[in-house]
């Protein structure tokens, strides 16, 4: 059984007992976190899909740690100008573990 949910604009595979890496959210690492927005619930030869949520439908988690990404090089340039810049980032994830799903 798996469920595709949506978290911050972005769409996820969930499954029970699985480690998901999303955007960096604002709780606390093992606080709890319920997900209202499901879009399918797929059991088998069963699938409940929503239009475009699934009505009643709920994905239990628990947050963990907070992550860092790759890094990320942004290097711009400007052809016989002698412009040149080099900046770089790295994002924040939070790592979830599914606990439950419902619907």
């Amino acid at each position: 059984m798996y469920a595709l949910v949506e978290i911050l604009g972005r769409q996820y595979k969930a499954e029970v007992g699985s480690q998901l890496q999303v955007d960096r959210l604002s709780q606390e690492a093992g606080s709890a976190l319920e997900i209202e927005k499901v879009l399918a619930v797929i059991d088998g030869d069963n699938a409940k899909f929503g239009t475009p949520y699934v009505k009643g439908a709920k994905v239990t988690a628990t947050v963990g740690e907070e992550i860092k990404g790759e890094k990320v090089k942004v290097y711009k340039f400007h052809r016989r100008k002698g412009y040149r810049r080099t900046q770089g980032h790295r994002e924040k994830y939070t790592l979830i573990t599914i606990n439950k799903i419902e619907g």
